[in-house]
């Protein structure tokens, strides 16, 4: 106890002499300087005094001189500590014990409890009831995507590929899940963002097209030849850059009937606009398992590449992924309403409950094998 109190105790004594504010001060609390004292003799003769000793100089400078500036609060208990005081057990598990904790309080701060938040008036799955002035253009009001989780597509619809072959949509799924995009080539803006979201994401993934999953793109406007899908595949398989993207990422056009028995599956509601000359549409992903069935939504054009990597590993039925991948769908899960992975607080609480009991325990066991051999000497 004598090397933690000794050099600060007597620097505080000299700064409080030359400084009448600070004697003040002193003079005002000195049964609460005593009163802390005690507490830290008490602590340090006790299991928790292992914990917490690093903590000792703080507090006793903290109530025997107030007025000391924060830098001597806290510089001066740690002086006279040689370095490899801080490689011990207990220092180390202590600073791992308030990392973690910090860490679990963070991330409790950050998440959202209670209802989903309402999202944009064109997807699906909202919260509110009633009548809901949303303020859009008529021809919007026909606009949005409706979730279809768990509803089968229709495998049998036949489209043709880039080559101009007809393909049935059944073929691309091979056990793998399968990455859905609808869009249309001659999109001015909005579909191309979509495509630029999802090549970012699968960059950033490392899952590879082909290898853990496939995509799958279709073009929602019956003029649409396969030359333009070709295209459009060469841009975008040519900024993928991985191997596998080319016979991996299916680019199709179909006629009125088969876009509309796919689109109506997955609820996707577009509309043409006469006045502009375009098609009015919401902008999503869709994640499907390989038996073909709507797994996961994204909406938007940015996919996050985390929420975009669960989700895949969540249709596999985890077959794909890490240890990690089944560590974060435990603390992570997936909300409709969003389409985002939230934090689920409880259970993050619990795993950092265990890892915290796990490091505790494992600082006793060493502290008494330490103590067993002075023992033994």
């Amino acid at each position: 106890m004598g090397r933690f109190y000794r050099h600060p105790l007597k620097s505080a004594e000299r700064t409080r002499e030359n400084s009448p504010a600070i004697y003040r001060w002193v003079k005002r609390i000195p049964l609460a300087a005593e009163s802390v004292k005690r507490t830290a003799e008490s602590l340090a003769n006790s299991t928790l005094g292992i914990i917490s000793r690093p903590l000792h100089g703080l507090l006793d400078n903290w109530a025997r001189y107030p007025a000391l500036k924060g830098w001597a609060i806290f510089i001066r208990p740690l002086r006279g500590l040689s370095a490899s005081s801080f490689t011990r057990p207990d220092y180390l598990v202590t600073v791992l014990c308030l990392l973690l904790t910090a860490h679990c309080t963070l991330l409790t701060a950050n998440a959202q409890p209670g209802a989903p938040q309402p999202n944009s008036p064109l997807y699906g799955a909202r919260t509110e009831s009633g009548p809901v002035s949303t303020g859009l253009p008529k021809i919007l009001k026909n606009v949005g995507i409706d979730q279809r989780l768990n509803e089968q597509v229709p495998l049998d619809a036949v489209f043709k590929d880039e080559q101009g072959r007809d393909v049935r949509l059944g073929q691309f799924f091979n056990g793998k899940p399968v990455v859905l995009s609808l869009v249309y080539y001659t999109c001015p803006m909005l579909c191309n963002q979509v495509l630029n979201g999802m090549m970012g994401s699968f960059r950033q993934v490392s899952f590879n097209i082909g290898e853990q999953f496939d995509v799958v793109t279709v073009s929602f406007d019956q003029r649409e030849t396969p030359d333009l899908a070709a295209a459009k595949k060469s841009t975008y398989v040519k900024a993928y850059n991985r191997p596998g993207a080319e016979a991996n990422w299916h680019f199709l056009t179909g006629d009125e009937a088969n876009i509309k028995r796919l689109t109506e599956a997955v609820g996707f509601r577009y509309v043409w606009d006469e006045q502009t000359k375009q098609f009015a549409h919401a902008s999503a992903i869709m994640v499907l398992t390989p038996e073909g069935k709507l797994a996961r939504y994204f909406y938007g054009i940015d996919y996050p590449p985390r929420d975009l990597r669960l989700g895949l590993v969540e249709a596999s039925q985890n077959k794909i992924g890490t240890p990690v991948d089944a560590l974060m769908l435990y603390c992570y899960h997936y909300d409709p309403a969003t389409g985002k992975y939230g934090a689920i607080v409880m259970n993050i609480v619990r795993l950092a409950g265990g890892v915290t009991i796990f490091l505790i325990v494992g600082m006793i066991l060493v502290l008494r094998k330490r103590g067993s051999r002075a023992e033994g000497q």
